[in-house]
């Protein structure tokens, strides 16, 4: 039996791949922020003959205190884990900012992520084949890292927080090889294309404009998913992997560089303290 933790695991591809994990006999462990979704996860998986494999613990992630916690209460349940998928995303239409002054679209699509996949490291180097997912935009060059503003005090809106979250975590794919060379852990940028994942975090015109375009151009949430499960059951490689779907993505774009992929990873950990 091997051992998953899915950060958004109560909707869209998180919740897909959660599912898709218990239905082969797996351990899964879900991360949200709805305890009523949450919930509804366990009575499906109850159903299913698998409640005794899936546990879900409640936390914001824009909250570093929140994904440091989730850090210790996985470590406290686990002795190695096989995989860490980290999906969890939300739409931000007014600028909001994190107890520790981080913007809450940086803080959820980078510092969460890279809280967990360093805190749970050591857990996931003791697996079997172990790999860290990081569902993204990898292949994207638009946005940029706004590094003199990272908290977006001037001039903020949805798109550019969600642009500059998009880029810093393609930049974190490429930062966690720099500073784990040794890792046994595969690290996969994975750009799923567009995908029916839901629209609850979305408010207003927003939501009816994506939701109607879902409904005529997006895939569905199981053919999403399809490359991930492929590429995580017979990795190609060691290290970074990055894919659009199931094409792997140029590592010399400027949105993969070295250099600044390990300057906003430092800057990071110096303002998490």
């Amino acid at each position: 039996m091997r051992s998953y933790v899915v950060a958004g695991g109560t909707t869209g591809m998180g919740r897909g791949l959660a599912l898709h994990f218990l239905g082969r006999g797996d351990r899964v462990t879900i991360v949200g922020s709805d305890p009523a979704k949450g919930r509804r996860m366990l009575d499906e998986a109850a159903r299913s003959g698998a409640a005794d494999r899936i546990t879900f613990l409640q936390a914001d992630l824009t909250s570093a205190a929140a994904g440091r916690r989730i850090v210790e209460e996985v470590r406290a349940r686990h002795d190695a884990l096989d995989g860490l998928v980290l999906t969890a995303m939300r739409h931000f239409p007014r600028r909001v900012v994190t107890p520790e002054g981080f913007e809450a679209t940086f803080a959820l699509y980078y510092v969460s992520r890279l809280l967990l996949g360093d805190g749970l490291t050591d857990l996931l180097e003791r697996g079997e084949s172990p790999m860290i997912v990081n569902i993204c935009g990898v292949g994207v060059t638009k946005g940029a890292i706004h590094w003199d503003d990272l908290s977006l005090e001037r001039g903020y809106g949805s798109v550019k927080a969600m642009l500059q979250g998009g880029r810093a975590t393609d930049l974190l794919g490429v930062a966690y090889a720099l500073t784990h060379p040794d890792a046994r852990t595969r690290y996969l940028l994975h750009h799923p294309g567009f995908t029916d994942s839901g629209t609850d975090s979305l408010r207003g015109p927003a939501k009816v404009i994506v939701k109607l375009l879902a409904k005529v151009m997006a895939q569905p949430v199981d053919r999403s998913i399809q490359p991930i499960i492929e590429l995580m059951d017979d990795p190609p490689g060691k290290g970074l992997l990055a894919y659009d779907r199931r094409t792997p993505v140029d590592p010399s774009l400027p949105t993969l560089d070295p250099e600044r992929a390990r300057r906003l990873y430092e800057q990071t950990r110096h303002l998490l303290g």
